[in-house]
């Protein structure tokens, strides 16, 4: 999450710009107010807006009080509690602590699930900790890893969010098995053409703690596959 705070100091930086440059158009003294009531906290409302919907990705909640206190003192020239640099690493150790606290949290969830899941009736576990159930079953030949396959596919993560889906867009991936994800390189060798199977992908095997686009971090991947041909 190091990024974050380059797009709020973005935001502020903005904000601080536009109201120098508006203060230098209109010729008023330093300090002197040349937006309105309604205009000025109509900034207010798209700074915040904005800040907010960033901050509520990660569920970062700052100390309101203390926040406008310093947004205050940087905006009209007060002397401010931290310069710059030392503002930067503050927020960047919040944003770090925040984070490998959402990493553990996340990374405990995913050993629940999957202990809990490797119960099941039908479920099979492979060295790498890779589970898979076997839906449909065929003699087809297997894919080797540096084969390309044409699969039907639906990802969805354990609270049955879908983030992916080839059988939604009506049209089957083509790739090589050697250019995805770990899990997927390995169960699809375990598949003959026609087999269907259900893939759970821990994350070590999947995008690991950075997660990727809308997977989260140590997210336990699920996949319903159809092995549908070899391409070479």
């Amino acid at each position: 999450m190091k990024y974050k705070h380059w797009l709020i100091l973005a935001i502020l930086t903005a904000a601080v710009v536009f109201s120098s440059c508006k203060g230098s158009n209109s010729g008023s003294s330093a300090g002197e107010a040349n937006f309105d009531k309604d205009a000025s906290y109509a900034l207010g409302v798209s700074i915040g807006s904005g800040l907010k919907d960033s901050l509520n990705t990660d569920g970062i909640i700052p100390d309101i009080d203390e926040f406008i206190k310093g947004f205050r003192d940087s905006l009209t020239g007060e002397k401010t509690r931290y310069d710059e640099y030392e503002a930067m690493d503050l927020i960047n150790a919040a944003f770090n602590a925040l984070s490998e606290g959402k990493n553990a949290e996340a990374v405990q969830k995913e050993n629940a699930f999957l202990a809990e899941n490797s119960k099941k009736s039908g479920v099979i576990i492979t060295p790498s900790g890779l589970q898979y159930e076997i839906v449909t079953e065929t003699n087809g030949p297997k894919p080797s890893a540096t084969d390309t396959v044409r699969v039907h596919y639906e990802g969805r993560l354990v609270d049955g969010t879908i983030f992916d889906s080839s059988i939604e867009r009506g049209l089957p991936a083509e790739f090589p098995l050697n250019a995805v994800i770990s899990g997927w390189t390995e169960g699809l060798q375990l598949m003959g053409v026609g087999s269907k199977y259900i893939f759970y992908i821990p994350s070590n095997l999947g995008y690991g703690t950075n997660g990727w686009g809308p997977i989260p971090s140590s997210a336990t991947l699920i996949f319903n596959v159809e092995l549908l041909d070899i391409l070479n």
